[in-house]
């Protein structure tokens, strides 16, 4: 049984709007993306709190607009005529839901001992060895016997960054040297992604209009993190939503308590054919489809149908020379340098949340949810594409962010030459600036101007 908390209060801290400005940048932008009706932007009411989620980048507005925009696409397919309401305290509890979970009072655990920043003999590392494979494969690159923190540190140490992370993805592991913004934006994949939108929606056929009666079946093919949460916010809109993993490899026990929620999952080895006919009879039976395996990865097994809902979500995207790898938030951050500009390239930090992940997700629930809007409409079967490193740069390039150096000025004067902040007082047909610098302390005649 599932129980609800009561309505939280909606007193101190709290400011209520329409939608104020910043939330409204974002969610115009991701709602254009989309093909949403401009008209129903209107319908998001925000509640704000100072302080959630505190970042250098703009980390609160993409929540905010992620979720607004998934609440929108809801309320366009349901023909409800409510308020979409976004609540700050909630949008940031959930974009850290993770650390939230508690399972008979435990605390999750996040992340492996190797699953973190290394120091290298040029730079830092980052790995991510969750997964036993991937654990498995880290160490054999590393030449380590042992799953040894020591021993893995002394590895990494001794090798260039991009020497590691090279290493580690031919054996099958995940790891990431990291870059400065401008090292990215130079890279050939970071140049592939600056180059293209932050999602693709595409017709793919002229399939007919499905007239769909029960509830929304939903096939997941997801795992950690953006997937699953996509998925588990269309359980939450009363989508039948049927996980599938491989029976060797489920999915981490912490992850699925917090990201399975209303939903069922089932184990199927795509290697047997009978659970190949069995997954293909859940697709002919489908109406949405959400992939996270590696582009590509999934092709042999001929899992589009007419008229079905594709949504596929991976790391990268599914061009340049990184399409193939596999990859997850934590290392996103490291390879954009998002790292670099939450921390520095000599002590990286990192976002508030897995922000990348949960925003994605949502914005993938959205996708999806536009998508099932059209195709009933128009029909056709319908392709959405999202990447992590997409989302990245959206957060980095097209939200707007507190910039200090818009709001200073440099003046000459008896002083020098001083940088100094504009006033905050502006209004139309006010001045723009002081009249005059300030000048040597005692300097003046103690006698009024014009005198």
């Amino acid at each position: 049984m599932v129980r609800h908390a009561g309505a939280p209060s909606r007193g101190t801290g709290c400011h209520h709007a329409r939608m104020d400005n910043t939330v409204r940048t974002g969610t115009e932008l991701l709602w254009s993306a989309l093909g949403g009706d401009p008209a129903l932007l209107d319908r998001v009411a925000h509640t704000g709190t100072s302080g959630l989620l505190p970042a250098r980048l703009p980390v609160m507005d993409l929540a905010r607009a992620t979720v607004a925009v998934a609440g929108l696409a809801a309320v366009e397919r349901g023909g409800l005529p409510g308020k979409v309401r976004v609540d700050d305290g909630a949008v940031a509890t959930a974009f850290v839901s993770e650390r939230h979970l508690r399972v008979d009072g435990r605390a999750p655990v996040s992340f492996a001992p190797l699953s973190r920043l290394w120091r290298a003999s040029d730079g830092w590392v980052r790995t991510h060895a969750n997964y036993p494979h991937h654990r498995t494969a880290l160490l054999s690159a590393l030449g380590v016997r042992e799953e040894s923190v020591e021993a893995v540190a002394a590895s990494v140490a001794e090798r260039k960054a991009v020497e590691t992370e090279t290493a580690v993805y031919a054996a099958g592991g995940l790891a990431v040297a990291l870059r400065t913004p401008e090292e990215w934006a130079a890279h050939e994949q970071g140049r592939e992604v600056a180059a293209r939108p932050l999602l693709t929606r595409e017709r793919l056929d002229d399939a007919a209009p499905r007239r769909r009666s029960g509830p929304l079946r939903v096939l997941d093919l997801t795992r950690v993190l953006a997937g699953p949460v996509a998925t588990r916010t269309l359980a939450l809109l009363g989508a039948d939503v049927l996980r599938v993993d491989p029976p060797g490899n489920p999915e981490l026990p912490d992850q699925h308590a917090d990201t399975d929620v209303g939903k069922r999952t089932a184990a199927l080895d795509l290697d047997s054919p009978a659970d190949r006919r069995a997954l293909g009879e859940l697709l002919d039976a489908a109406d949405v489809l959400v992939t996270g395996y590696r582009p590509g990865a999934l092709d042999r097994f001929g899992l589009h149908r007419p008229g079905l809902v594709v949504a596929r979500l991976s790391a990268w995207g599914d061009y340049g020379p990184w399409a193939g790898r596999r990859g997850f938030d934590s290392l996103v951050q490291v390879a954009t340098g998002i790292a670099v500009t939450e921390g520095s390239a000599d002590r990286p930090g990192a976002l508030p949340a897995q922000a990348l992940d949960h925003g994605t997700g949502y914005l993938l629930a959205a996708a999806v949810l536009r998508s099932l809007t059209e195709q009933e409409r128009d029909g056709g079967t319908r392709l959405v594409r999202l990447a992590l490193a997409q989302t990245g740069h959206w957060l980095t390039h097209a939200l707007p962010r507190y910039e200090p150096e818009r709001y200073l000025t440099e003046t000459d004067g008896p002083l020098g030459r001083l940088r100094h902040a504009l006033s905050p007082v502006s209004y139309e047909g006010g001045p723009a600036g002081w009249s005059r610098p300030p000048g040597v302390q005692g300097g003046d005649d103690p006698v009024w101007l014009g005198t």
